[in-house]
């Protein structure tokens, strides 16, 4: 892809699953990725292999629903790889229940993470984007957000939410010349997949029944996320912003 050699990259929950993927292509791609996760070893683990395949990353662990530490792990990111070019807000987190048997303990831990961090991220990095007239932002989404999902209320709510606040940042930072899009996932094989359907019978019946509903007759992987996220980060997509990409298999 055009233009992605030497940007800095954040790429928020890359300790696992998608994001890992991400920040593996995006390093193949010759970013220098900053990975920031909850998980600092797994995030240490996603950086050496960027560095062992050539190319550049650090690990930052960082609680993204923290404001103040989200500025000080993009400030510690910036003083050694240089402004944010682009940055991919990744990180997730859910578990499925109908939402009359749930608590607000459990919203606010679905809405800290899936809508706050986001937010959080686009506070600190936005400022500098705009001051540069340039910048990429691809948030990851859920097709939760466009079609709904039986016992992720809140977290359909919050990747509804994303995609609609992409959809406005990307109105107001259009004149300054930074990009913001949104891609949704379908159903992928993850673990947070794995955490959030559960463990044995149960969770092999749900997982079989997305296979069905899913044209490809599968689901997901976290390779298959990355090439659409790579592209809208890139100058090939210099021209579309507000856009929402879903790569689900053809379920949605």
């Amino acid at each position: 892809m055009r233009g992605l050699a030497g940007q800095a990259a954040i790429v928020t929950g890359g300790a696992s699953g998608i994001g890992r993927a991400i920040c593996l292509r995006l390093g193949e791609e010759g970013c220098k990725v900053g990975i920031f996760d909850l998980n600092g070893a797994g995030a240490e683990a996603t950086a050496e292999a960027i560095r062992k395949a050539g190319g550049t990353a650090s690990a930052h662990t960082v609680d993204i629903t923290d404001h103040e530490a989200v500025l000080r792990a993009v400030a510690a990111f910036e003083k050694s790889a240089g402004p944010t070019g682009i940055l991919v807000n990744n990180a997730g987190w859910d578990q499925i229940v109908n939402f009359v048997d749930s608590d607000t303990a459990l919203w606010d831990k679905v809405i800290a993470i899936n809508l706050r961090g986001p937010l959080n991220l686009h506070h600190a990095v936005l400022p500098g984007m705009k001051e540069r007239r340039k910048g990429k932002v691809v948030n990851i989404a859920s097709d939760a957000a466009r079609v709904g999902s039986s016992g992720e209320a809140v977290y359909s709510a919050c990747k509804g939410g994303i995609v609609a606040f992409t959809k406005t940042m990307a109105r107001e930072m259009a004149r300054s010349g930074v990009n913001l899009n949104v891609v949704c996932p379908g159903p992928t094989d993850t673990p947070l997949f794995a955490a959030t359907a559960g463990a044995g019978e149960a969770g092999a019946k749900i997982a079989e029944g997305l296979k069905r509903a899913i044209p490809f007759k599968r689901l997901g992987t976290p390779e298959d996320i990355p090439g659409a996220v790579a592209f809208l980060a890139s100058d090939d997509a210099a021209f579309i912003t507000g856009q929402v990409l879903s790569v689900s298999g053809g379920l949605t």
